[in-house]
């Protein structure tokens, strides 16, 4: 865990813990609702260090480090960064992390590295995603990335999908010596981070620079390729690869099956985004246009991705964006921290709330959601306390524009073209959570594909760790 000398720690835990934080700047909600531009203001070598210095070098296993999917060296980073060595931290996010550029921008870091952060019990957590974007900038401007290539094994990996579980096990792979090629369905690398994620929260160049380090690394990748449809999994043994990756994450939107749901105006999540986040030439030409949104928006959710809507549709030029969710904002699944940026940018939310019907005006465009009131019940299997409807409580909300965040789920062609693969209820791939492996000998997978919807991180942290299952498998392999 912690690679600084022992020595160093004798520090004043009471001061650091009294030190306040710079707070992490944010562009007014005024401007940056004008464009699809970061909403954060990059912090400079003054303030990282500020901000570092107020890390209490809690003792092992520090609760930052523990509430980390792939388990950073934060205190250590932390104490590089307070001493001025950004390059030296950046190489030890590099060491547990194949995507910190990334994780240090979307991941919602309250719940996880900073939400076990000792000086919230103080005020407010050291801002640990902040440093981690910092310091890998400084390093890619100072001197570069290159990730580091092992001696050839001459066996080939095929990896199914260019999102952050297989970038990530690609990044691995590369570095123990075995030839990778990534097959991706789209026209570009990222999934997630570059079709789904918008622009204000990760920008594209930050994803294709990290991509373009695995590409020189030796990566090859093959685009506009959908594996179970152009070609199977037992195709590409037959090719000749020796072992696959499967990281194709959840990309359908799951449907929320009530009258007029395909109606003009109403939208999938995923299109909406793609729509208004993506390079136009990166899409194929039926996606190629910005969508119809008028002045009256809702977006039905309560996820990361209904708040990535809400705040899209803004910037896209909505007068009025309501986000419709049927529990209590305590039940809300997404980052609150996004949740406090939508409404500074004027996003309403109306809670208990499930709309059940899509009204269609004279046009024949969407006009208007019919709702009903719901009252929370007892909880469900996971402790979350069951929406009810209240008998006779309909009404109506005037919108232009509707967007379905509800929730995702795979493409089960995957499954159902391998034989042998063993998959769940749901379609998700039945895979062991530290190894990847699954029913299918040379077959691993990780990420959403194995999970259902989750982190940025956890999906890089799965890959990770599939590769290093695939390397032990490949040197079993004649």
């Amino acid at each position: 865990m912690r690679s600084i000398p022992g020595e160093f720690l004798a520090i004043d835990r009471k001061a650091r813990a009294r030190t306040p934080s710079m707070d992490l700047p944010i562009r007014p909600a005024t401007e940056r609702v004008c464009d699809f531009n970061g909403v954060v203001i990059a912090l400079d070598a003054e303030q990282v260090v500020w901000e570092a210095s107020r890390c209490v070098q809690c003792p092992d296993p520090a609760p930052c480090y523990q509430a980390c999917p792939v388990h950073n060296d934060i205190p250590s980073a932390m104490w590089l960064i307070e001493h001025r060595q950004f390059q030296e931290a950046a190489r030890l996010f590099r060491q547990t992390s194949s995507l910190h550029e990334i994780c240090g921008r979307v991941c919602p870091h309250e719940q996880v590295c900073q939400g076990g952060c000792t000086q919230v019990k103080n005020s407010t957590p050291v801002l640990i995603g902040a440093l981690e974007a910092f310091v890998t900038d400084y390093e890619r401007c100072t001197s570069g990335v290159q990730i580091p290539v092992g001696k050839s094994t001459g066996k080939r990996v095929a990896i199914v999908g260019a999102g952050p579980a297989g970038l990530s096990c690609a990044e691995q792979l590369v570095q123990k010596g075995h030839q990778v090629v990534v097959f991706e369905e789209k026209l570009a690398w990222g999934g997630l981070l570059t079709y789904g994620i918008p622009n204000f929260k990760l920008a594209k160049e930050v994803v294709f620079a990290r991509t373009e380090d695995l590409q020189k690394a030796g990566v090859e990748f093959v685009f506009n390729t959908c594996i179970g449809k152009d070609k199977t999994i037992d195709d590409l043994f037959s090719e000749g690869f020796k072992a696959v990756f499967i990281g194709v994450g959840t990309g359908i939107d799951v449907p929320m099956e009530v009258p007029g749901e395909d109606l003009p105006g109403v939208y999938k999540a995923t299109e909406f985004l793609i729509r208004c986040n993506v390079d136009h030439a990166l899409l194929p030409p039926e996606m190629r246009s910005c969508p119809s949104i008028g002045g009256k928006v809702v977006v039905i959710g309560g996820g990361d991705t209904a708040s990535d809507c809400l705040r899209s549709a803004l910037r896209m030029g909505a007068k009025e964006v309501v986000c419709l969710y049927r529990r209590t904002e305590k039940e809300m699944p997404g980052s609150r921290h996004d949740r406090e940026l939508a409404r500074e940018e004027g996003a309403k939310y109306q809670f208990l709330t499930q709309p059940i019907r899509f009204i269609a005006g004279e046009n024949g465009r969407l006009a208007q959601v019919e709702c009903i009131r719901m009252e929370l019940g007892e909880p469900d299997a996971k402790g979350r306390r069951k929406p009810v409807p209240v008998e006779g409580s309909n009404f109506l909300v005037d919108a232009d524009c509707a967007v379905t965040a509800v929730s995702y789920e795979p493409d089960p062609i995957i499954g159902k073209t391998t034989p042998g693969l063993n998959t769940d209820k749901w379609g998700l791939i039945l895979a062991d959570p530290e190894t990847g492996a699954t029913s299918r000998p040379g077959v691993f997978a990780g990420g959403d594909d194995v999970t259902g919807p989750n982190l940025v991180v956890t999906a890089n942290a799965a890959g990770r760790k599939a590769a290093q299952a695939i390397d032990e498998y490949l040197r079993n392999v004649p």
